[in-house]
């Protein structure tokens, strides 16, 4: 394969890196999100089950007994929904890090692409260099053979 083609190569590999890399992005931050509305829920739920404990402390001053009830259950409501979130809490967590790790693997991965691309490009570019310098040596020494040969010519003459 040409320096050229080994160029493009270089540079369409590194751009499917940042696809990857970006596509690795988005799902990391869904599933950081996913836990960030499970653990605003998880909060919501603490609070509720906080709120019915109140509740039935406030009903046991004034006597209502429905109040108590609605506490007790309101509380056990909270209760049950705060476990159950926090156990999705716990496979989003292991989710996400997961997704980080493979973020930071896309993204390390981009970046070695990217270091080829460039120690490519900075081959190319030298190898273009020499390849002008030899042209240039190759005139010079051309140009200087046909002056050499003239002056053999004339001294002949």
């Amino acid at each position: 394969m040409g320096s050229t083609g080994s160029a493009r190569l270089s540079e369409r590999m590194v751009r499917l890196r940042q696809m990857e890399e970006g596509e690795s992005r988005r799902a990391l931050d869904l599933g950081l999100r996913e836990l960030a509305q499970l653990e605003n829920a998880w909060r919501a739920a603490q609070h509720r089950e906080r709120a019915g404990r109140s509740l039935v402390a406030r009903s046991a001053t004034s006597g209502e007994i429905a109040d108590r009830i609605a506490g007790l259950e309101e509380s056990r409501s909270g209760s049950r929904r705060a476990a159950a979130l926090a156990l999705r809490i716990r496979v989003a967590e292991e989710t996400v890090a997961s997704l980080r790790q493979d973020y930071q693997s896309r993204r390390t991965s981009r970046l070695q692409a990217e270091t080829l691309a460039e120690a490519e490009r900075a081959r190319e570019t030298a190898s273009g260099l020499r390849r002008s310098q030899q042209a240039l040596d190759d005139w010079y020494l051309n140009r200087k053979r046909s002056n050499d040969h003239r002056n053999l010519d004339e001294d002949r003459n």
